[in-house]
């Protein structure tokens, strides 16, 4: 089996449910992952939406996640670190935690959800931002997943 990562509230590039959203609850999905790559111990999430019209935009940051864990429960609250001793970084509004698809009015956005498995903890504290993390993480991923999902605004 391959390392992998999904969600049951949508599937890989259906659209994203509105509680997940901006323009719903802003609640950030329930995450699952399994078979993750041996020596794992530790994960981090990414959230990103590559269709923004200012460059890529940032949704979620979260890592320190134990690697024994096998995903992430739904609505995790925007908190510095949460249940388990997971951190959370900076979104580009910029704030704590989850910000869900918020997007204007016109095409459908893709957002990307990528969980890198780590050979070990990074030790950032909380509220870094994605160069940040992504800056501690070279030369310790042992695998990357990913899914995405879509949602767009007609007005």
């Amino acid at each position: 089996m391959a390392f992998s990562v999904w969600c049951r509230a949508f599937k890989n590039g259906e659209t994203i449910p509105t509680r997940f959203t901006g323009d719903g609850d802003d609640a950030s999905p329930a995450i699952t992952w399994g078979d993750a790559p041996p020596g794992t111990r530790g994960f981090a999430l990414i959230c990103d939406d590559p269709d923004a019209p200012m460059g890529t935009w940032t949704h979620w940051l979260i890592y320190d996640i134990p690697g024994d864990s096998a995903g992430l429960k739904e609505g995790i609250p925007p908190m510095d670190v949460v249940e388990g001793g997971a951190k959370q970084g900076l979104n580009s509004w910029p704030r704590i935690g989850y910000g869900g698809p918020s997007p204007p009015p016109g095409k459908p956005h893709r957002y990307f959800f990528k969980l890198y498995a780590l050979k070990d903890m990074l030790g950032l504290p909380p509220g870094v931002d994605k160069r940040t993390l992504l800056r501690a993480m070279e030369g310790r991923v042992l695998g990357q997943a990913e899914f995405h999902g879509t949602y767009g605004r007609k007005r």
